[in-house]
């Protein structure tokens, strides 16, 4: 099987080396892996960083590295978007270009899914103890705070929405099958995503399971993205539109039988070895431009 590792990058000069020399270095056995590496135009050095590591882990064993330059920065959610359509793993794993996870959980996060136990794995910064606090500010505890408090108050709204007991739906670390994703479309740019995207993949039958990752938050001084009256509203709005849009916006509609995880798993593991021979069809391709 193939695992398509995709990172979204925009100015993280001070991070994104270290990262992707730990991804790359990663054991993932039994799997091919595959970096998918958007690159958002940064102004700090993060593209020419991205470009020199390419150019020296080309062609270098089985992992395979491909890079997108796009022409200015659209957003983390529309980098994600064409890094999915660009993958061709049976596996899809969401990564940040920053240290705030650690890439050691990967083995934990990929498991569910190689065994065929799940189809969608969530990575829960919550699954600790006094894991409510995530985010620690040294600078500025109040700011802390309102971001802890105010992740809550999303989460439960996401969960009554949804009728689900998620503890950490806007986690990082999403990783799924890629057939997950037959489809379904996609229209979210910035942090929005992670809503959209674990949304449609519940509506479509695709409960996510959880497990424990290990989280180190960073603050604002060190690059933090989120915008704090920006970004909420977008939120709101993902999570109001993905639940009360039509049955048909998702893939399979209620009363249709959901496909096995360790069925789908399965045909995954025997086309694997034909993966080199052909180009797999990816689901996404055909929406990237949204």
């Amino acid at each position: 099987m193939k695992v398509s590792i995709v990172i979204a990058v925009y100015n993280e000069a001070r991070t994104v080396g270290t990262l992707l020399e730990r991804v790359w270095s990663q054991p993932l056995p039994g799997l091919v892996r595959e970096l998918i590496i958007v690159e958002s135009n940064s102004s700090d050095g993060s593209r020419e960083i991205v470009a020199e590591f390419a150019a020296r882990h080309a062609g270098a064993g089985d992992s395979q590295v491909q890079v997108i330059y796009q022409d200015r920065p659209h957003g983390k959610g529309h980098a994600i978007r064409q890094g999915f359509a660009a993958a061709s793993g049976d596996i899809l794993l969401i990564q940040d270009a920053d240290l705030e996870y650690d890439v050691a959980d990967y083995p934990d996060l990929l498991r569910p899914i190689v065994e065929g136990r799940s189809a969608f794995v969530l990575g829960s910064r919550h699954l600790r103890p006094a894991s409510w606090k995530i985010r620690q500010f040294a600078h500025n505890g109040l700011l802390a705070v309102v971001m802890n408090v105010g992740g809550l108050l999303f989460h439960a709204l996401f969960n009554a929405l949804f009728s689900t007991r998620l503890t950490d739906p806007t986690t990082m670390y999403k990783v799924l099958r890629a057939d997950c994703l037959s489809g379904l479309s996609f229209s979210c740019n910035r942090f929005d995503f992670d809503y959209e995207l674990l949304a449609k993949l519940i509506r479509a039958g695709f409960p996510p399971l959880e497990v424990p990752v290990s989280y180190e938050s960073r603050g604002f001084d060190q690059g933090k993205k989120i915008r704090i009256f920006r970004d909420p509203p977008t939120w709101l709005w993902a999570i109001l539109r993905c639940r009360f849009t039509a049955a048909s916006a998702v893939r399979r509609r209620r009363g249709e039988p959901a496909a096995s995880p360790r069925a789908g798993s399965a045909r995954a593991a025997e086309g694997a070895a034909a993966t080199e021979r052909r180009a797999p069809v990816n689901p996404l391709r055909e929406f990237t431009g949204s």
